[in-house]
C-alpha cells in the first residue's frame, strides 16, 4: 500500500478523543509512509486527519466538490487539493487514488462512502484492505447490525471478515497489511462458483 484514502467526519462539535483519534491516524500513515487521501475540509476529525499526516511529513491528497471548496471548509495547505463537480466524481477519483480504505467516526457521508467501498469488494470490483478506527467503540454498534445481517444469511461471513477493525491507527494498518481478498466468497456471491 502506498495511499490510503480515510473516510471521516466533518462535524466540530464532537468529543475531543474523536479529533486526536484523527490526528494520531494522519501521523501513523506519514510515519509508515502511506499518502492521505481525503476529502479534502479542514474541519471535524477530516481536518484533524490531515493535520497529524502534514506534521509528521507526510504528502496529503484532497479531492474536495466545487461548492465544499470555501474559505471556510477548504484545507488550504495540503500537497495537492483537487476540485470535482460532483459527489459522484469525488468519490471516484478517492477510490482512484487509493490503495486502501480507513473509517474513522462520521455520519451520513462516512457511511456511504464505507458501505459503497465494502460492496464492490463484495462483488469484486477492487481487492483492497477496509479498515474502521474504532474510537471510543463508535463502530461497534455497526458491527452488532453486520453480525446479525451474517447471521440472518444475507452476509457471507468471508464478506463480513473483509473489514478490519482496531482501537489504534498501528493495529489497523498491521491488520490491513495481511489482508487477503475472498475471491472464492466473490464467485459464490455471484453465482461463479455454485
Amino acid at each position: 500500500m502506498k495511499s490510503i484514502c480515510v473516510y471521516c467526519g466533518s462535524a466540530d462539535e464532537i468529543h475531543p478523543d474523536f479529533k486526536l483519534a484523527g490526528l494520531q491516524m494522519g501521523r501513523a500513515l506519514a510515519e509508515n509512509g502511506l499518502r492521505l487521501i481525503f476529502g479534502g475540509g479542514k474541519t471535524g476529525i477530516m481536518g484533524a486527519v490531515a493535520d497529524g499526516c502534514l506534521q509528521a511529513g507526510g504528502q496529503v491528497i484532497g479531492v474536495i466538490i466545487e461548492s465544499m471548496n470555501t474559505p471556510a471548509l477548504a484545507h488550504m495547505g495540503l500537497t495537492r487539493l483537487e476540485v470535482t463537480p460532483t459527489i459522484h466524481e469525488r468519490k471516484a477519483r478517492m477510490y482512484a487514488l487509493a490503495d486502501g480504505y480507513i473509517a474513522l467516526p462520521g455520519g451520513y457521508g462516512t457511511f456511504d462512502e464505507l458501505f459503497e467501498t465494502i460492496t464492490w469488494s463484495q462483488i469484486g470490483v477492487h481487492e483492497k484492505p477496509i479498515g474502521m478506527l474504532n474510537t471510543r467503540q463508535y463502530f461497534e454498534p455497526l458491527m452488532t447490525m453486520i453480525l446479525y445481517a451474517e447471521k440472518e444469511g444475507f452476509i457471507f461471513p468471508e464478506h463480513r471478515k473483509m473489514l478490519c477493525m482496531a482501537d489504534t491507527p498501528q493495529e489497523l494498518l498491521a491488520c490491513m497489511g495481511t489482508y487477503q481478498h475472498p475471491a472464492k466468497a466473490v464467485k459464490r456471491w455471484l453465482r461463479q462458483d455454485q
